[in-house]
């Protein structure tokens, strides 16, 4: 293993594991408030362009004009 990778797995350790993804963070969202608006999303990060993708995949329900809600899955 070289160095830079075995530095870059230390640091992830000690940060306390990798990131979740923007599609897990999305998702925990709307299940922690029910129902985002896309400003909410876009707030943390998430591009709008992930909010179709992620209608399409079956992870978010598009609700009303920029009211998204989460289905029972779980995001991959």
């Amino acid at each position: 293993m070289r160095k830079r990778d075995r530095d870059r797995a230390e640091a992830l350790r000690l940060a306390g594991g990798p990131r979740p993804s923007l599609r897990a963070r999305a998702v925990a969202l709307a299940q922690e408030r029910g129902v985002v608006r896309t400003c909410d999303l876009t707030d943390i990060g998430i591009p709008r362009c992930y909010l179709t993708r992620m209608c399409d995949e079956g992870l978010l329900i598009k609700v009303g004009y920029g009211l998204y809600r989460a289905t029972d899955q779980k995001a991959a």
